[in-house]
């Protein structure tokens, strides 16, 4: 039997031509149109839009609002999130087909990921409080400098997970997948957080 090979995280998307970079957008502009390929968006607002059932495919949201913004049947295939304000978003309503997200410095405060199979995912300097990532496949994700308060993890697979630079968390190692994920000492007082051990 072969060793299962390490998941490993899609390139994020770097090149976007001049006339599809688009600046201070509002959802008025996304109207009529379905498919975005290597679409640069710059300090757009899409907060509460209804992004239902379009395809975005390599772009990037840069300094974006897509608080509250309606996912049912988006497809985000190799989408990068940089310093956006993404709270609540539903991910969970997203197409399954060649999903793949990266994260960094975005505010993610209620959002759902709960089932989807993101293995390698990358967040990076994240506000994740409250987030919903039951069911989910996160193996071999990483939550560098991300905060997980209140993050719920239930029957999630972490195998090979990184959660050293993380904070706030609570792990039940009974009810998630947790082989070769990776804690600091300090991190795994929320691994053990149930069992009421005094660690000195």
């Amino acid at each position: 039997m072969k060793p299962r090979r390490k998941p490993t995280a899609a390139r994020k998307p770097h090149y976007f031509p001049d006339e599809n970079v688009a600046e201070r957008w509002d959802a008025r502009h996304l109207a009529g149109q379905t498919e975005f390929d290597e679409y640069r968006f710059v300090g757009c607002d899409f907060s509460g839009a209804d992004l239902s059932n379009k395809r975005f495919s390599d772009c990037l949201f840069e300094r974006c609002n897509l608080s509250s913004a309606g996912l049912a049947g988006t497809a985000l295939q190799n989408v990068a999130f940089d310093d956006c304000k993404l709270l609540g978003l539903q991910f969970t309503a997203c197409r399954d087909m060649l999903f793949g997200v990266h994260f960094d410095q975005c505010q993610l405060r209620y959002a759902s990921f709960a089932a989807r199979k993101m293995p390698a995912t990358r967040f990076v300097r994240c506000a994740l409080d409250e987030a919903d990532f039951a069911d989910a496949d996160l193996s071999a994700a990483v939550f560098q400098d991300c905060s997980l308060a209140g993050a719920v993890f239930q029957k999630t697979q972490l195998v090979g997970a990184d959660f050293t630079t993380a904070t706030g968390f609570t792990i039940d190692p009974e009810s998630n997948q947790l082989r070769g994920a990776r804690f600091t000492l300090h991190g795994l007082l929320g691994v053990v957080a149930k069992y009421e051990l005094v660690i000195e």
